[in-house]
């Protein structure tokens, strides 16, 4: 058993209120109320967040209110980007971001992303400080499809190929703002397909995780990232190669979504993705995000 994997075992086992939800990512926290937790139950959350990057609570009864205020429990929040329709969030709350299909009376949607495919991203990893966390709360669900997947990038990186991790080391990584994850352009941009000139940041591909200095895979998205420092084919090879390897099923978690799940990942660590699902079916979502406290470092 590799060490990474024992240590997360040993951690379960002290801790009765953790529940794996794979052997390399994620565990669900059982018996907390999110919508009146304690210090010492806010204590537990983050150390758990800590060691396993993805945390699944069931059974939340939470208003938006509540959403925010144990949201903000983590640290700063951003405020919700605009949606397609250039709508910005909830009335009143700006940290509230809406995901989802369903359309008003006028039929303009309510939220983002629709009902399609979400590909493997970290959330919002284009901004110099892109957001720790990102916290997704069910209040309606289709009755099936719109799974998110979670996959861990710490595992990941543990287990690449010597060779392709001498690849990239001391490489950065473009970070692409073109585009959501939805596909559709972000407010106020203009279509660019060029990675080398497409608007973005640049990351370290292999970065030191601010809670503990552990290395970990940080790759963002894959539409219109670029390698730094390689020809356009060069870098396209070596990302198809990185992304076929971190998104391998033994790195992932898939969730199916029940009203009342918050699902919270550290963006730092993970990438995530949405199944697609009925359009003619109701999703919706709210979602939050902790503001990122650094930019991402070398390891």
């Amino acid at each position: 058993m590799e060490q990474g994997t024992q240590t997360w075992t040993e951690n379960l086992q002290q801790n009765p209120n953790l529940r794996p939800l794979t052997p390399r990512v994620g565990v669900e926290v059982i018996g907390i109320d999110l919508a009146s937790v304690t210090n010492s139950e806010l204590d537990f959350i983050i150390d758990a967040f800590n060691k396993h990057a993805a945390l699944l609570f069931r059974d939340q009864k939470l208003s938006n209110e509540d959403l925010i205020r144990f949201s903000r429990d983590l640290g700063d929040l951003d405020e919700a980007p605009v949606n397609e329709a250039g709508k910005t969030a909830v009335p009143g709350l700006p940290e509230l971001y809406v995901v989802s299909n369903i359309r008003d009376t006028d039929g303009k949607p309510i939220g983002s992303l629709g009902a399609g495919e979400a590909t493997w991203h970290s959330d919002m990893s284009y901004l110099e400080n892109p957001p720790d966390a990102s916290l997704l709360y069910a209040i309606e669900v289709p009755p099936s499809g719109g799974n998110t997947w979670i996959s861990g990038m710490f595992a990941a990186l543990e287990d690449m190929p010597h060779e392709l991790r001498k690849k990239v080391e001391g490489r950065r990584i473009k970070h692409d703002g073109t585009y959501n994850s939805g596909g559709y352009v972000r407010q106020g941009l203009q279509a660019n397909d060029d990675p080398r000139t497409c608007d973005g940041t640049l990351h370290p591909a292999i970065c030191a995780h601010p809670s503990s200095g552990k290395p970990v895979l940080y790759l963002g998205r894959r539409r219109n990232a670029y390698v730094d420092g390689l020809s356009l084919e060069q870098s396209e090879a070596l990302l198809d190669e990185l992304w076929a390897h971190a998104t391998r099923d033994d790195y992932c978690y898939a969730h199916e979504w029940c009203v009342g799940d918050l699902l919270m990942w550290d963006n730092r660590s993970t990438l995530h993705r949405r199944d697609p699902f009925d359009a003619d079916t109701r999703r919706l979502m709210h979602r939050t995000q902790v503001k990122g406290k650094s930019s991402p470092q070398s390891a």
